[in-house]
């Protein structure tokens, strides 16, 4: 009885990424080749590589999948989607994970979320990323006692021209906001 349990929970999570996921169905295809892991250019910093996320999901360990780093550390560039031979939506699990781990709270346990707070209000209020305010707000608010660690760094970018100390907004920037305030609400509707 008890092998019958471990295999419906196996099967509904993989269900649950498949129905989750444009073309999601393809993850059963996996060649286990690396493509994915040997394409992406944070794979290094993945707790798992996409061809291990896929067999832990295979195997039913969603606790271990959805509070990973892997789909936090993903930048959405593409290269193992366009990579993988079977055609596996990889980036879109991605998402699908990274909505997955926010909606079973797994996502508490990895700075992303914060991050990526961040970074969207300086797009909602700018139009475009302020490094300077995106680090200082993020480490102040979720990291203090690094925010010093990071001023060299600072210092170093701003002395050789990398990094602005005040903020250029697009032009525009009302019509953006307009757009993004319009998506909220449609994603509040839904």
């Amino acid at each position: 009885m008890a092998t019958d349990q471990v295999e419906l929970r196996r099967a509904e999570f993989l269900e649950d990424v498949i129905q989750a996921t444009p073309d999601g169905a393809q993850i059963v295809h996996c060649l286990q080749c690396g493509s994915c892991g040997g394409s992406c250019p944070n794979g290094a910093d993945m707790q798992y590589t996409p061809r291990a996320i896929f067999a832990l999901i295979n195997a039913g360990a969603r606790e271990e999948v959805l509070s990973s780093n892997t789909m936090w550390s993903c930048v959405s560039c593409y290269l193992c989607t366009t990579r993988c031979p079977q055609h596996i939506p990889i980036t879109e699990i991605m998402y699908t994970l990274k909505r997955m781990s926010i909606a079973g709270g797994y996502a508490k346990e990895t700075d992303a979320p914060a991050l990526a707070r961040t970074f969207t209000d300086m797009i909602d209020r700018y139009g475009r990323s302020f490094e300077l305010g995106l680090a200082s707000r993020y480490y102040l608010f979720n990291k203090p006692l690094s925010l010093l660690k990071m001023g060299p760094l600072g210092l170093s970018m701003f002395t050789r021209g990398r990094m602005s100390l005040t903020p250029t907004k697009i032009r525009q920037v009302d019509q953006l906001q307009a757009i993004i305030g319009k998506a909220k609400q449609l994603g509040e509707a839904s």
